[in-house]
């Protein structure tokens, strides 16, 4: 069209003017006008087509998103491993905001070194462990659950039903100032844990973290129905105590080793004796676990009456002493040889929970309301103990996957927080006939309340998961 106009036009330039003041042929100019009416419409319609395209190319764009979004592990209802990036302005918050837009991205798109190199920063700038306590007036999120409808707490520890006045204790949050610990969310657990076995081996202090994550568990179940379907079984002597959630074939249980190495209490000797090569008699009920949580601290520092064995054994050897920083050393090897030997990492993942203080002497825990705010206080459990348990972590070595490599035993860090909590413990508060606050020689200084610090420590076994997700 445009090519006929032209030559048209050179037609009528070609013909001489009669007067300048003269109208154009009546032909002409309805020729000129036919000429601007079809570029106007072509170059309307080429507008119209590179709109088309652009507009396309952004529904393409929008709905590759969010296919992407349905194969992220984690919904943004629940808290996944980028949730632990640093939030401060410092001066890696650069760096920080690549880490969190490139964390909207599935991983299935990343880079393998990309990925991982991510996995190491948000590790190395984000430590749950390290933080403060932070009060809140109103509580929450804590506490998770009412102590006097969980079938699985015991008397000692339900400190409100013993009849503790104060319900300060409960309202302190723990908080790294660098990032965001996710919040414990017990109906995410379960979905995850589903046909899976989750284990706690240790001493008391286990016990009381079973207990609170078996609370935080059954209150979780959504409904009255299927709670129904949740069995509390234990041994008359609390040495084996068990959750079973039939309708998410889950088990939670927990086992009785103090030592996590055999105590001979009928030895042919006739006396008590601590064999420190011989892994504890339940541990054939530790295998096939999904997730393991062992402990072991408080029995090996008692003293006088209160200590439990009279010898020694170690390589057949009967001694009458050893110090208990090498005792606890082999002790602790025994465990580390039985994990490399009888449990695959790959599969399984495992934790040591560090030790849990005890308030007592200097800093006694008795008519204690308000944390320690104070860090130079003077410590009761000794450091080389917190050296030992690290440098076996340590010696134990890393699991390599053909996605990961990481640490064979995980390192729940819980000792330093744990520390300033002097108002947590049951104290007189133990029992109802010892309840009231009176019997000041009676303290229980070194268990928790619950609702109380436990569950602070199973919030960060359930990010630790999430950090590091266990895969079967």
């Amino acid at each position: 069209m445009q090519l006929q106009c032209i030559n048209k036009k050179n037609q009528l330039n070609a013909q001489p003017l009669i007067s300048e003041t003269m109208e154009l042929n009546p032909a002409v100019m309805e020729t000129r006008k036919l000429c601007i009416y079809g570029s106007f419409v072509v170059c309307c319609l080429l507008l119209l087509l590179i709109f088309l395209l652009s507009h396309n190319q952004q529904v393409v764009n929008i709905s590759s998103m969010n296919a992407r979004a349905t194969i992220l592990p984690f919904s943004n209802q629940f808290a996944s491993p980028t949730d632990l990036l640093p939030s401060t302005n410092d001066e890696t918050s650069n760096m920080h905001a690549i880490a969190n837009a490139n964390a909207t991205k599935p991983v299935v798109e990343m880079e393998e070194e990309e990925a991982a190199a991510m996995k190491k920063e948000i590790i190395k700038y984000c430590d749950m462990f390290e933080g403060r306590w932070v009060y809140r007036e109103d509580g929450w999120p804590w506490p998770r659950y009412n102590s006097t409808v969980c079938p699985f707490l015991e008397e000692k520890f339900s400190c409100q039903e013993n009849g503790r006045p104060d319900h300060d204790y409960q309202k302190w949050v723990w908080e790294n100032p660098d990032c965001d610990i996710p919040q414990f969310n017990g109906t995410d657990m379960l979905e995850r844990l589903r046909g899976k076995r989750v284990i706690l081996v240790g001493d008391s202090l286990n016990r009381n973290q079973f207990e609170s994550l078996a609370c935080l568990i059954y209150s979780s179940i959504p409904t009255p129905s299927i709670r129904q379907l949740v069995d509390a079984i234990a041994s008359d002597d609390s040495e084996f105590k068990m959750l079973k959630a039939k309708d998410y074939d889950f088990k939670l249980e927990f086992y009785w080793s103090p030592f996590l190495v055999q105590l001979d209490l009928n030895h042919e000797s006739g006396r008590k004796v601590l064999v420190l090569d011989k892994l504890s008699p339940n541990s054939e009920q530790w295998r096939g676990a999904d997730i393991m949580v062992f402990n072991s601290g408080h029995w090996w520092i008692h003293l006088g009456k209160m200590k439990s064995w009279d010898l020694m054994q170690y390589q057949g050897e009967l001694l009458e002493e050893m110090q208990i920083e090498l005792a606890y050393e082999k002790a602790l090897k025994t465990w580390g040889k039985w994990i490399i030997e009888n449990v695959d990492t790959t599969k399984t993942t495992v934790f040591f929970r560090s030790i849990s203080p005890e308030h007592k002497a200097k800093h006694w825990c008795f008519n204690s309301t308000q944390p320690i705010m104070d860090e130079s206080y003077e410590k009761l459990y000794p450091s080389s103990m917190t050296a030992i348990i690290e440098k076996q972590i340590h010696e134990m070595g890393s699991t390599n996957t053909s996605t990961s490599t990481s640490s064979r035993v995980r390192y729940l860090n819980i000792t330093k927080l744990s520390e300033y909590r002097i108002d947590a413990h049951p104290s007189v508060f133990r029992n109802k006939q010892r309840g009231g606050g009176q019997l000041e020689s009676f303290p229980d200084c070194s268990h928790w309340c619950l609702p109380g610090l436990p569950d602070t420590w199973n919030r960060l076994l359930y990010a630790s998961l999430l950090l590091v997700p266990h895969t079967s």
